[in-house]
Parts: C-alpha cells; sequence; structure tokens
C-alpha cells in the first residue's frame, strides 16, 4: 500500500503538471481537427435534445435553482450561471446517448469537457485554441484513468462516465482558470468527494443517467474555484484505502495501471469514436453486422429461425440482461441499451436512428416477433473493452447461415467517422429544432473556433433555437417523448 500512496502522490502531480503546461504547439494539427469533430458532434447532439420532452423537463427544473449568470446553454436564448449552464449543457449533450465514447475507458468525455470549457468561456476570456485545449486535456485525463479500471465499473454498478468525467473536466477548469498545478492537486482531491453516478436506470429505463455529465461538469467548476480559493483537500485523489480506485473498482492496485507516461504522446482523444447510431456503443457492431448482412443478401425477417449476437461475456449486464425485458424494452432509453432490439430493429427497419427509439417502433410487432429470437454469446474474438467488437450468427429458415463480426466497430480509432460522416449526423441533428440556414451557420462557427480570440463568435451561435420551423413532426415531439 505504501507503494501505492508513493505512486498515487507522484501521478497526481504529474496529471497536474503536464495537463497546465500543454500548449498548441505540442498537439498535432490532426488532433486539433478532430477535437472540432467531437465538439460540433457534442453541439449538434445538445440541439437535437430539445426536439425531446427530458430537455424541456430538465431546463424547467433547473430554472427553478438557477442563478442568474452570463453560462451560454445550448438552444437556450437567456443565460444562466457557469455552473446552471454546466449542468444543462452535460444532460443535453449526453441526453440521447448519442455522444462520442472513449472506448478502453467507456467514458463519454466530451459530455463533460465541452459544458465545462463553455461555462469558463462565458465568464471570462478564453481562446478558441484554449478551448481545444482544454477539451482534449479532460479527455485524456479521463481515458487513462478510466482505462485503468479494465471496464471493471459497470460491473459494480457505477456509470464511467459520472465517476470518471469529473477528474478531467477539473484539472481543465483549473487551466483554464489560470490555476496552479497545486491548485490542480487539490481539486482534483475535492473532485474525489463529488465523484458519482449509478447504473439504476438501466432496471427501469429512466433519465438519471442523462444528468450524470453534468453533474460532473458543474461539480469540476466547483472543485476548480474552491481549490484556487484555497481549499484544503487529500493529496492523493486516486490511491489509499478510500481513494477513487478503492472506491469505484475495489481495487487500489488499479492505480498502478494508469498509463499516464505516454499522456499527450499518444493522444487519447484519437481514440474516441463518435457514434453512429443513438443508442449504447456496445450495440454498434451487432447492429452493422445485421444491417450490411441485410442488404448483401436480401434478408428478410419472417424467414430468419434464429439469429446469435456475438459480445464479450462483460458486457451482458448492460445490453442483454434481464433478456425478457430486453426484447419488449418499454421505454426509448430501455431500447437504447438492447442489443436484442436493436438488431432486430436494424434486420426490419433497414435503419437505427432516432426515429426507430420511439414508441411507434417499439410496438411494432414485427420486430417484438424477431426479438425472442435472438441470443446472445460470448465471443472469444472480442477486443472488449479495447473496443466494442461484435457480430452476428443468423440462421435462416431454410438453414443458410449469414455471418459477419467486426473486431473494431465503426466509428472507433481505426474506424473514425470522418469531417464529412460527422457533419452529416450534425445537420441531421440539427434538422429536428433549426433551419438548414442556421445550421449551416453554427457549423461554421465550430470550425473556425481556433482562430477566434475570445470564444464570443461560438457561444452566440449556440444560444436559442432562432427560427426554427416545426414540423409535423416536431409539434407531436413531447407528446411522444413523454410517452417513452
Amino acid at each position: 500500500m505504501n507503494n501505492t500512496l508513493i505512486n498515487q502522490a507522484s501521478l497526481t502531480h504529474r496529471i497536474a503538471a503536464s495537463s497546465l503546461s500543454l500548449q498548441e504547439g505540442d498537439v498535432p494539427p490532426e488532433v486539433l481537427t478532430y477535437t472540432k469533430s467531437c465538439i460540433a458532434d457534442a453541439v449538434g447532439i445538445g440541439f437535437a435534445s430539445h426536439y425531446y420532452d427530458f430537455a424541456e423537463r430538465t431546463v424547467a427544473g433547473v430554472r427553478t435553482l438557477a442563478s442568474p449568470g452570463a453560462g451560454v446553454v445550448i438552444g437556450l436564448e437567456d443565460t444562466l450561471a457557469p455552473r446552471d449552464a454546466a449542468l444543462l449543457n452535460g444532460t443535453l449533450v449526453h441526453g440521447l446517448d448519442f455522444d462520442d465514447t472513449h472506448l478502453a475507458s467507456v467514458v463519454h468525455c466530451s459530455a463533460s469537457a465541452l459544458p465545462t470549457a463553455l461555462a469558463i468561456a462565458s465568464e471570462k476570456t478564453v481562446t478558441g485554441k484554449e478551448l481545444l485545449l482544454s477539451c482534449i486535456i479532460a479527455t485524456e485525463v479521463d481515458a487513462r484513468l478510466g482505462s485503468a479500471a479494465g471496464g471493471t465499473f459497470q460491473q459494480l454498478g457505477f456509470h464511467p462516465t459520472g465517476v470518471v468525467g469529473i477528474f478531467g473536466a477539473t484539472v481543465a477548469a483549473v487551466r483554464l482558470l489560470g490555476g496552479t498545478v497545486d491548485e490542480a492537486v487539490r481539486a482534483q482531491g475535492i473532485a474525489l468527494s463529488m465523484a458519482g453516478g449509478s447504473m439504476a436506470f438501466l432496471d427501469t429505463g429512466t433519465w438519471t443517467k442523462r444528468l450524470h455529465p453534468g453533474w460532473a461538469a458543474q461539480s469540476a467548476l466547483a472543485a476548480a474555484k474552491l481549490a484556487l480559493a484555497g481549499f484544503e483537500a487529500p493529496p492523493e485523489a486516486y490511491a489509499g484505502r478510500f481513494g477513487f480506485y478503492s472506491l469505484f473498482t475495489q481495487n487500489a492496485d488499479n492505480v498502478n495501471k494508469v498509463d499516464w507516461a505516454r499522456a499527450y504522446q499518444d493522444f487519447a482523444i484519437e481514440s474516441v469514436a463518435i457514434k453512429p447510431y443513438p443508442i449504447c456503443h456496445f450495440n454498434h457492431a451487432p447492429v452493422d453486422a445485421a444491417l450490411q448482412l441485410r442488404e448483401q443478401h436480401g434478408l428478410r425477417p419472417e424467414e430468419i429461425e434464429s439469429i446469435k449476437v456475438g459480445l464479450h461475456e462483460r458486457q451482458f449486464e448492460v445490453v442483454v440482461e434481464p433478456a425478457a425485458r430486453k426484447q419488449r424494452p418499454e421505454s426509448e432509453y430501455e431500447a437504447k441499451f438492447s442489443v436484442a432490439y436493436a438488431v432486430a430493429t436494424a434486420l426490419v427497419r433497414g435503419e437505427l436512428g432516432l426515429r426507430e427509439l420511439e414508441i411507434e417502433s417499439r410496438t411494432d410487432e414485427q420486430i417484438l416477433a424477431l426479438t425472442p429470437r435472438i441470443h446472445c454469446v460470448h465471443d472469444d474474438r472480442s477486443q472488449y473493452p479495447q473496443t466494442f467488437s461484435g457480430g452476428v450468427s443468423i440462421t435462416m429458415r431454410d438453414g443458410s447461415v449469414y455471418e459477419h463480426f467486426d473486431a473494431v466497430n465503426r466509428g472507433a480509432e481505426g474506424r473514425l467517422l470522418s469531417v464529412d460522416d460527422v457533419k452529416t449526423k450534425f445537420f441531421q441533428n440539427c434538422r429536428l429544432v433549426l433551419t438548414e440556414a442556421r445550421t449551416e451557420a453554427v457549423w461554421e462557427a465550430i470550425m473556425a473556433v481556433d482562430g477566434q480570440v475570445d470564444c464570443s463568435e461560438f457561444l452566440e451561435a449556440l444560444k436559442g433555437l432562432g427560427d426554427h420551423r416545426l414540423t409535423a413532426d416536431q409539434g407531436n415531439a413531447v407528446e411522444r417523448s413523454a410517452i417513452c
């Protein structure tokens, strides 16, 4: 234990020192470019969330608690105190479970990194390049801390984005606020007492998971500002009998698995996967496999005898069990976390977007007739948690068998989405609430953020829904999602 404490004290200081000393010249241009893609993706999802009832209810609730201030909230015309804005922005970015994920840590990094940066940029001068660097820093810390857990957070009932995301956001906040290394060390110690996020939402498909990155972002602001004010805190956030890894992984030695030696050399943000589908990332490879086989062989659902989905057994608790409930998800959120529903929907509908999570699809008898024929098995080819591998083996009623397996899921490192792919997704999301012209203006503001001296143009582009035109579908959005 003494060695662990010594290692962790050194790690805590090294995280602070190297994160605060990172300069723009240390970051390859392609990393900065990809960071803008991650930001654009997060913003597009934040706007799209206003199409759904949970956003309206979250905004209404936070307004009863909020204080006035300069904090910009995606899609709102008025501003709030930065900490309240961070809570809302994190919830909006993560609310559709469509946001990016660092696969090895299973952390939705941008969902807490960007809201923290926006909150600080709303109240003080922050250049566009500083904003990008803060997102890179938050992602680096989250990814390396989360990866050391080896995928155990969910097994113990903790949502990685909630329990890990606060630390990267805290270090980035201290950096943006002009803090010192000692203050960054103290801030991490304060963050330890604020980290949290339960997986209990899986049992009923309720909304609490949506809050986790917003809570991490607002708590990061509090931790950073308390540290800068001289608040005392434990110098070791991650080690020891009551440290992060003891509490959230039940194994204090995991602190020694944090690979900080490669930090800001192999940039973790290059391993962040932008999602092609608005469902749990564990389900993406099986859905891609099902869609590919459907198109390649002209598969018809009524001709399918059975389907085997291959995943790593450690993913089962999240997207496979309990089987009966996963076969007939009762809410939009339960549907996101059901591999049976995802694969069945892809095979029946030929696509899987936000519409396929609504009640019309969840009650589609053709989809529900297929889900009981889907069974999940452990696949030794899986590279989880480094990538979210997966595939399907489909047996037809005539005895034919079709199989496809992806070791690396689309969107992951090695198969990253291109800027054009991200732009297409961005426009599809923003069209739910914005005009085409407004969507283009927001995209351009994000792509030009690194040339801005105070982020004002970027922040202004995020405010309000403007002159969006309601369609018949949009007019029914609250009614539909309220039943979800």
